[in-house]
């Protein structure tokens, strides 16, 4: 049984990863390429050519060989989800003065699988802490007695 494709991602962690750094790459140089992918992701070229062909059957990249790789629409529209999600929640973990290297860690594991209504409930909360300092220190105040409990 296969499992159904998400709207807001392709359905892989592994594929959502790759339309992310593809979409990050293209942003920053206008193009991606296979070694540029490998580089960035730390696996192979091989698993990358192999799994850009996968994306490329599935209608989320276009892929030529020594040419490089675009997002289709439905490949861009995924990988902007995924990075508003990251975007999200890296900015709502930020207001609690966690490491850098803590939040990066925890947002790569969980902006796969937080669904579209948490990431609102997160985002709403976000929004609410940015524009209420006061109300931002009571909570940091509270979370730091949960910690000498």
């Amino acid at each position: 049984m296969t499992k159904p494709v998400s709207k807001r991602t392709s359905g892989s962690v592994a594929m959502d990863d790759y339309l992310e750094q593809i979409l990050h790459l293209i942003e920053e140089k206008g193009y991606a390429r296979a070694v540029d992918i490998s580089s960035n992701l730390g696996i192979s070229q091989a698993s990358v050519t192999n799994m850009l062909r996968k994306l490329d059957g599935e209608g989320l990249v276009k892929h030529e060989k020594y040419r490089g790789t675009v997002l289709t629409e439905d490949g861009r529209r995924i990988a902007r989800a995924i990075v508003e999600r990251h975007e999200t929640l890296t900015r709502f973990l930020r207001l609690f003065g966690l490491e850098e290297e803590t939040i990066y860690r925890d947002v790569e594991g969980m902006e796969h699988h937080v669904s579209r209504p948490t990431l609102e409930v997160i985002r709403a909360v976000a929004d609410a802490l940015e524009g209420d300092a006061g109300f931002l220190a009571e909570v940091k105040r509270r979370i730091e007695l949960v910690g000498t409990v």
